[in-house]
């Protein structure tokens, strides 16, 4: 009996229930982008709950160090708050989180496969953000995770473009039951902005059904407006090509 439940943050921010254990990926629960960054970069959508709020958090998965990915103000007060927590990503994210006070025994590199508990599994998958790049230790310096609770495949893509390499390291896992892809493109005005961008909407239901995506949710596209996709504009595209997965924006449990 499976018993999960996957919600979603804004950006790309998530909190999976996976039986008991609870496990937030890249949340972005504050103002830092405008405050510290770039002042044009307001949320368009409120904080959904105040970190220091976590008590229970078992484990914050990390994609890169982007701060929207990364987040100090998320970050640490979290770490406060769920006293026991551990905090996973690649080398780049835990050299930062150790400069910011974030014990030893509280980080896990994301370098190999990473056990959770007996029934819950982590597996790396690179990203191409904009390219894939390999560190001094072998790890990548942006990654997305395949995580697999049961008989239960969960793909967070964390940021990317697409390319064979991330279709073919996803694709080793079979099919994905849930999948969260970035659909905030590459375009020009974007790059003009220094926004990196990631796929577009239908990019992203390719690489969906590339990788036997039944639910599909959309990241990226509802938390600034310079990277803004309108929800009516992914669900034209998606009602136009009629693609074989369930495309989904809110909660999803079982």
């Amino acid at each position: 009996m499976l018993n999960y439940k996957v919600t979603p943050l804004g950006q790309v921010g998530f909190c999976l229930k996976l039986n008991q254990l609870i496990i937030y990926i890249d949340p972005y629960l504050s103002n830092s982008v405008q405050e510290k960054e770039n002042s044009t970069f307001s949320r368009l959508l409120p904080v959904s709950i105040s970190p220091d709020k976590i008590k229970n958090a078992d484990y914050v998965l990390i994609t890169h160090n982007h701060m929207d990915h990364c987040d100090e103000d998320s970050l640490l007060p979290i770490k406060i708050a769920s006293k026991s927590c551990q905090f996973i990503g690649p080398n780049k994210v835990i050299n930062k989180l150790k400069q910011l006070g974030f014990e030893n025994k509280r980080l896990i590199r994301a370098n190999n496969i990473i056990k959770l508990s007996n029934d819950i599994t982590v597996y790396i998958i690179p990203s191409a953000h904009p390219i894939i790049e390999k560190d001094e230790s072998s790890g990548w310096h942006t990654i997305g995770y395949v995580i697999k609770y049961k008989n239960l495949k969960i793909y967070h893509a964390g940021d990317t473009s697409l390319c064979d390499e991330v279709i073919e390291a996803v694709q080793q896992h079979g099919e994905i039951d849930i999948a969260m892809i970035p659909v905030n493109e590459q375009n020009y005005m974007r790059e003009k902005q220094g926004i990196i961008g990631n796929m577009s909407v239908r990019e992203a239901f390719y690489f969906a059904e590339q990788i036997g995506t039944t639910t599909l949710i959309p990241t990226h596209w509802d938390m600034f407006s310079a990277n803004q996709v309108y929800k009516e504009e992914i669900k034209l595209i998606y009602n136009k090509l009629k693609p074989n997965f369930t495309l989904q924006f809110d909660s999803i449990c079982c």
